[in-house]
């Protein structure tokens, strides 16, 4: 697996991805999204993995494409350049459905600039949590193209509000921490040296549920931004709760003991 991308155990349960390109603020190139996504199958094939961390090396998350050369996406090589813009603007918006489809809940803990596709994938993850030096945009619409990129015109304002989603997709600013904690953006900003032992925490917590009822839980919650009545939604609910309440985890659960079995698939 290619450097750009690390993937290291902080604690039982927890595997933490870290994109490692920190002199070029983590921007993004075909290899590393390659890697990231060679990094996101093999926490979700993981049965040992509760939680995933996502987060970059150095002072900054990931400062989006790196505009002085992502790289040819292998098979375009002879193509003109709309065809190969269109595979590389493919091959890393997949990664935002890849996040989506991981059964693992996916932490950011945000450090420094998350832009462009950082902020996408940001966006992307279950949660997120920042520094206080974190800094957040879209940029896009500042470099002559659309602010519509990498599912953030579909996963922005579902997060913050419409209103607010679009001042920010049209303006192309860039904003603080202060800012994303009260857009609603972020779970919460806690000061830069305690914002890897405050992702630990929560992802502990994460790791001592049910890892069946968290997949469900991750699952159906991302499903139902997409279903358009609150029948088909509750429908959703009902068929995970009596599917989750069949696993051993379950019924250890509700029986009041301590612990539970942590498993996957049980009968």
């Amino acid at each position: 697996m290619s450097d750009t991308v690390l993937i290291d155990e902080p604690m039982p349960g927890v595997a933490r991805l870290t994109l490692n390109r920190p002199d070029k603020l983590n921007a993004l190139t075909y290899e590393m999204v390659e890697a990231l996504h060679d990094a996101l199958d093999r926490v979700d094939a993981d049965h040992e993995c509760r939680a995933v961390i996502l987060t970059g090396a150095g002072k900054g998350f990931c400062a989006g494409l790196d505009l002085n050369g992502f790289g040819v996406v292998p098979g375009t090589e002879d193509l003109g350049r709309v065809q190969q813009g269109m595979a590389t603007q493919q091959i890393i918006a997949e990664v935002v459905h890849h996040m989506r489809d991981v059964r693992q809940p996916i932490i950011s803990a945000i450090n420094g600039a998350a832009a462009g596709g950082g902020f996408a994938f940001a966006c992307a993850s279950d949660i997120r949590y920042c520094g206080e030096s974190a800094k957040f945009g879209t940029a896009f619409v500042r470099l002559g193209l659309s602010g519509c990129d990498i599912g953030v015109s579909w996963m922005l304002p579902r997060l913050i509000g419409a209103s607010r989603a679009w001042e920010l997709l049209l303006t192309g600013r860039v904003f603080d921490s202060a800012e994303a904690d009260r857009l609603g953006l972020v779970s919460r900003v806690v000061p830069d040296d305690t914002l890897e032992d405050t992702v630990l925490a929560v992802a502990a917590e994460i790791a001592a549920n049910s890892p069946f009822g968290v997949w469900m839980t991750k699952e159906a919650m991302w499903s139902n931004l997409e279903i358009s009545s609150l029948r088909a939604g509750i429908d959703l609910e009902n068929r995970n709760q009596i599917m989750a309440s069949q696993t051993a985890d379950a019924r250890l659960g509700m029986s009041g003991l301590p612990g539970q079995s942590r498993e996957w698939t049980n009968s």
